[in-house]
């Protein structure tokens, strides 16, 4: 389907409303089970049935809810496609930001506000594209699933973990996914575009240590102290330089910045090629090696009582292949006196930068900026593509963004004012267009 000018500017102009109205729905997700994702999923379902897309609101617990939906393709002798988005965002402080994070504002050429882009600009290119795609009866040439996610933000547990387990039917004859945060632009000094594919993510290890000691009085002199065991744990995995471990995609994306600045390539330093990432640089050097930050310390309940116990959580994160590696050097660093529990594990995945999907987002990236060259590379998070690995379904990042040089896109998830280009989000949309349409 090669889209008219009319059409490429209605589909312009869609994802814009769409994103703005998206984003007007606080549909935020405080953790721990706290989050509300019916108004927005009630809102994605209305625009899907306006168009006769036939689709259904899951809820996995009470106001935890998931749209999804299929789509007949024209040769359904070929295995389907999930594309998938939250439709959660994590909490945001007006007093913090700029605007009002939940107004939608247009400002300086973007879109502001809380899932500017994570994720709700994926979700509404999604949603403008199978809207035309209804309005004119076209199909795609392969069947696609469309789910749009609850509980992303916290562990997938209302979300795609449920409905991997729980409703497995909605993926049948699914072998490939898409969703967020691959696919956008880095503008390397030279002036050279690279656009990073997300085709490998780093596996999860959420630890809890716990210390155990002898209870005192706060006055007297103690050895046997639980909060000083556990600091001395959190102090050595907090100052441990973990070595760099050389992935498949990350010396594919090494080796590919090397060449667009004209440089030989050393596989054997890596990190010699962080300083081309400009702010992306924090987030691709942890896809380097692993890394384990701690983040939560509890002990303790009076000034003056020497408590018995103390806790700390780590939020470890392995490269693929390096799980054993995370765990026996945390477990060196912590002592014997220091316990560790697995709070939460997930997978890592990596799959080859290759292949005709791959290719398909290469030619879309392509066919918006012909200068632009495609690249693998490994995100330090996680997404719901993990959940659908449990199904056998192969998972890449394509939420195709061209984003000016100068703006620090990776500071904006989670980030205070949040926004998406809306030239950015506009080539997006086309090149997501292209894809699907040639997948």
């Amino acid at each position: 389907m090669v889209l008219s000018s009319s059409q490429n500017a209605k589909l312009e102009s869609e994802v814009l409303r769409i994103c703005q109205e998206l984003i007007r729905i606080p549909s935020v997700n405080y953790g721990e089970g706290k989050g509300d994702e019916r108004e927005v999923a009630t809102y994605v379902a209305g625009l899907l049935s306006e168009v006769g897309i036939e689709n259904e609101i899951i809820e996995t617990a009470p106001n935890r809810c998931n749209v999804v939906a299929r789509i007949e393709g024209s040769d359904r002798s070929r295995p389907g496609l999930v594309l998938h988005g939250h439709i959660d965002v994590v909490p945001a402080d007006a007093k913090d930001w700029s605007v009002d994070p939940f107004s939608g504002e247009i400002k300086d050429g973007a879109l502001w506000g809380r899932g500017a882009v994570d994720m709700k600009d994926m979700d509404a290119m999604i949603l403008a594209i199978v809207r035309l795609w209804a309005e004119v009866g076209y199909k795609p040439p392969r069947d696609i699933v469309l789910a749009f996610f609850a509980d992303e933000e916290a562990g997938s547990i209302f979300g795609s973990r449920w409905l991997v387990k729980n409703r497995p039917e909605i993926f049948s004859g699914c072998s490939e996914a898409v969703s967020e945060v691959g696919g956008y632009s880095l503008t390397l000094p030279n002036g050279k575009r690279l656009y990073l594919i997300e085709t490998a993510e780093k596996g999860i290890n959420w630890l809890k240590l716990t210390a155990t000691g002898t209870a005192s009085h706060g006055s007297m002199i103690t050895t046997d102290n639980a909060v000083v065991k556990v600091a001395d744990a959190v102090s050595a995995i907090g100052s441990h330089q973990w070595p760099e471990r050389p992935t498949k995609t990350a010396s594919i994306l090494m080796a590919k910045v090397a060449e667009a600045m004209g440089e030989s390539f050393d596989p054997k330093n890596l990190r010699k090629y962080l300083k081309y990432f400009g702010g992306m640089a924090k987030m691709i050097g942890a896809t380097l090696q692993n890394t384990a930050n701690p983040s939560m310390l509890q002990a303790g309940y009076k000034t003056n009582v020497v408590p018995q116990s103390a806790t700390a959580i780590v939020d470890g994160r392995f490269l693929p292949g390096m799980e054993s590696e995370l765990l026996d050097t945390i477990k060196g660093l912590i002592g014997a006196d220091v316990s560790i529990e697995m709070m939460t594990r997930d997978v890592a995945l990596e799959v080859d930068f290759q292949g005709p999907l791959v290719d398909a987002m290469c030619a879309a990236i392509k066919s918006e900026d012909p200068e632009g060259t495609p690249v693998p590379y490994l995100m330090s998070g996680g997404t719901d593509n993990k959940a659908l690995s449990d199904l056998g379904i192969v998972g890449y990042g394509f939420s195709p963004l061209k984003i000016p040089a100068d703006l620090d896109f990776m500071s904006l998830f989670h980030g205070v004012d949040e926004r998406v280009p809306v030239a950015g989000l506009h080539f997006g949309v086309r090149a997501l267009h292209h894809f699907l349409v040639n997948c």
